[in-house]
């Protein structure tokens, strides 16, 4: 009788099974954008407005709401999912960002005349 009481799914923290749905979810996500994106390039020709964009963005978030449906399959994992996503996106975007800012900040800047005639 016992072997009929199961659980759904492991309820300890199993951070490699996060991580890899963020992955797949990420992968899926900008797999189906790009595809989107050159079928509405391919049908419209050479119109390109931020309309469609946003159209494809919208249509891509359904994609998206499938996907954790999909590979999360847990009602409050979906939010804590998205949380952990957003964080971890918008902290590699700051960095990145401020690094190459940083980077091209201290830049030499040129000073002499012969430095002035070799860049043009």
């Amino acid at each position: 009788m016992n072997s009929l009481t199961g659980q759904f799914r492991k309820t300890t923290w199993d951070p490699i099974l996060i991580v890899a749905q963020i992955i797949a979810v990420q992968c899926l996500l900008y797999f189906i954008l790009g595809i989107m994106i050159i079928m509405i390039a391919t049908l419209l020709g050479t119109t390109k407005s931020l309309d469609y964009l946003f159209f494809i963005f919208i249509l891509n978030s359904i994609v998206g709401a499938l996907a954790l449906w999909y590979l999360v399959q847990r009602t409050k994992q979906c939010m804590d999912f998205l949380w952990c996503l957003n964080l971890v996106t918008t902290t590699i975007m700051c960095v990145c960002g401020e690094f190459l800012c940083m980077k091209t900040e201290l830049k030499a800047i040129p000073l002499s005349m012969l430095s002035q005639k070799t860049a043009l």
